[in-house]
């Protein structure tokens, strides 16, 4: 049977297929969704970091070096997105996707978008303290982190022995565009489904307890929409 004819039937067999789907009680893993009609629906927080500049760090810098930012932002996102209690579902290049879920998921999801922005500054020091041509670069190492929160659908997308989870959903496709916000020196946003659910230690900071979060009005699928930015840093 041509390859033509075996698609054909596949997309009709998918079309054709019923979901089966169950409510989640924790972030599923891929193994425990069906492939054929497995769907879990979830109320999560999705974060998704996303490293500036690559295309110039690949142009400008000795490729051993872009390489070395680009492990170190996925490295240090990594492990701060996992202490905060979340957990790694995608990676894309330079850009990292988590899940939080829970009754702290959005408090953790802000804070540990704050912990980001503290390492990219330590990693930005520590490469242009280390190599010349990252101080006299065209860009200055940046990032942007966005974070939503909603019901997902999770379902099982690929062909067998190479499929992972894929989730449809406002959450991971809106935080996924606000990560491309360049909008220096703020690097953190955060919408208002998160931000009004927000404990107090994740809305204020600094001795005098100042609102870490700026309200502004952002526009996604041509709908106004308010997000909260913010240009703190939170030391893990």
């Amino acid at each position: 049977m041509p390859m033509s004819d075996d698609l054909t039937n596949d997309v009709q067999g998918i079309i054709t297929t019923a979901w089966d789907k169950r409510d989640g009680r924790k972030i599923p893993e891929t193994e425990e969704v069906a492939l054929a009609g497995g769907a879990v629906e979830i109320d999560a927080t999705f974060l998704y970091a996303d490293l500036a500049d690559s295309s110039k760090m690949a142009k400008e810098l000795d490729r051993r070096i872009a390489a070395k930012i680009i492990k170190s932002f996925l490295y240090c996102s990594s492990k701060l997105i996992n202490t905060r209690g979340g957990k790694i579902v995608s990676f894309d290049g330079d850009r990292v996707m988590g899940v939080f879920y829970g009754d702290s998921k959005n408090s953790s999801s802000a804070k540990c978008a704050l912990n980001i922005k503290w390492a990219v500054d330590l990693i930005r020091e520590k490469f242009e303290s280390n190599y010349e041509s990252v101080r006299n670069a065209s860009f200055k190492i940046c990032h942007g982190v966005g974070v939503d929160t909603g019901t997902v659908l999770a379902v099982r997308g690929g062909v067998r022995g190479a499929n992972d989870l894929i989730w449809i959903g406002r959450p991971p496709n809106l935080a996924a565009k606000m990560s491309d916000i360049r909008d220096h020196p703020y690097s953190s946003f955060i919408t208002a489904s998160v931000f009004n659910q927000l404990n107090e230690e994740s809305k204020y900071g600094g001795t005098e307890k100042k609102l870490m979060w700026e309200k502004r009005i952002w526009t996604f699928l041509d709908e106004s929409i308010t997000v909260y930015r913010s240009n703190w840093s939170w030391n893990p």
